[in-house]
């Protein structure tokens, strides 16, 4: 009688310990699933700036950082370009908020930062991201800037090394206070080589200033007219004209924010790139890490946000002198012996 006890006795334990063990694979195997699931819901919506994607330069960098995010973080993202930076970017910021399906809404460009601001204010529990604008009274929107003045101070270096006619010139988008910074920083480096160069900034202006190049060949080719042989520009997609009036007359160009030095090769001199792509992927993954914070970014040589190209197919024009030069003056600006304005004031 013993024995069929602990027979008995036996059977209900093994029996106790597989459900046990059942119970725990299955806990194991739906949390597993809801890990997957929390990841794949993140999710992440931008609109670009005008000119819109296909620009080798500013919109183009922001979809590298959004797909970066996507191969490395396993996020997915949506993206609207819109005509008007205005009442139709505003419309699109809203309809993504309304959703409630983003952990993050991203507005490129200077020229959303009203839109964002009315759309960011009804929606205080969606967190916002603006690049190249500082919105300092929102807890809900973190702002990417950049110190577009030193990189562009290097840029004005090299073209006052290169420039044969003592003039050099700079093509803008709009008259805005960031894109001032791009002609005010470039200017100091001309000067900072060649205090004596001559510097002729035009800008194209009009409703599409950023998506203009027939108008930016026009003003390029206007300030070649008058001596300049190194043309720097930060104009978007307008630049492909500043490109195409270089080409034309035969002398040097400087791109910008992207690498573009492929675009005209042996033209284009290098690229002051601009690491909108890094910024944006880092503060994705601030977001996925729950380390999102509403304050302002602002990179410059120091914090390595910019830097020139590598000079791929104009290394041999430049020479390696100049190279060494240029290094140098970057260390200066990263140290602080050289302190690069970011206004005229």
């Amino acid at each position: 009688m013993k024995k069929v006890l602990i027979i008995f006795t036996l059977m209900i334990l093994f029996i106790v310990s597989c459900g046990e063990k059942k119970v725990e694979e299955d806990s194991k195997v739906d949390t597993t699933k809801e890990s997957v699931k929390t990841e794949k819901e993140l999710k992440v919506a931008v609109v670009y700036s005008t000119g819109g994607l296909g620009d080798n330069s500013y919109n183009d960098a922001t979809k590298r950082g959004l797909e970066r995010a996507k191969a490395e973080l396993g996020i997915e993202y949506v993206s609207y370009e819109p005509k008007d930076p205005n009442t139709e970017a505003e419309n699109k910021l809203r309809e993504f908020a309304e959703s409630e399906e983003y952990a993050l809404i991203i507005a490129t460009g200077f020229t959303m930062k009203d839109a964002m601001t009315n759309v960011a204010k009804d929606f205080p529990n969606q967190k916002f991201l603006i690049t190249d604008e500082k919105i300092t009274d929102l807890p809900n929107v973190a702002s990417l800037t950049f110190k577009e003045h030193e990189g562009s101070f290097l840029a004005g270096a090299l073209a006052a090394m290169m420039s044969k006619t003592g003039t050099v010139g700079y093509v803008g988008g709009a008259e805005a206070p960031v894109i001032q910074k791009f002609e005010i920083g470039f200017e100091q480096g001309a000067k900072y080589v060649n205090p004596e160069i001559k510097f002729l900034p035009v800008y194209i202006g009009g409703t599409n200033a950023f998506n203009d190049p027939a108008s930016a060949k026009i003003k390029t080719e206007a300030i070649i007219a008058q001596g300049a042989d190194v043309i720097y520009h930060a104009s978007g997609a307008s630049g492909q004209g500043v490109f195409q009036a270089a080409k034309d007359k035969g002398i040097y160009a400087i791109g910008v924010d992207s690498n573009q030095d492929s675009l005209v090769k042996g033209t284009i001199l290098t690229s002051m790139i601009k690491k909108i792509d890094t910024g944006i992927f880092n503060i994705i993954k601030d977001v996925k890490e729950n380390k999102f914070e509403a304050k302002v970014y602002e990179l410059g040589l120091k914090e390595d946000g910019l830097e020139l190209t590598n000079f791929e197919f104009t290394k041999d024009k430049i020479g390696e002198e100049n190279i060494k030069k240029l290094d140098e003056i970057k260390q200066k600006i990263v140290s602080g012996e050289i302190v690069v304005k970011p206004t005229r004031n």
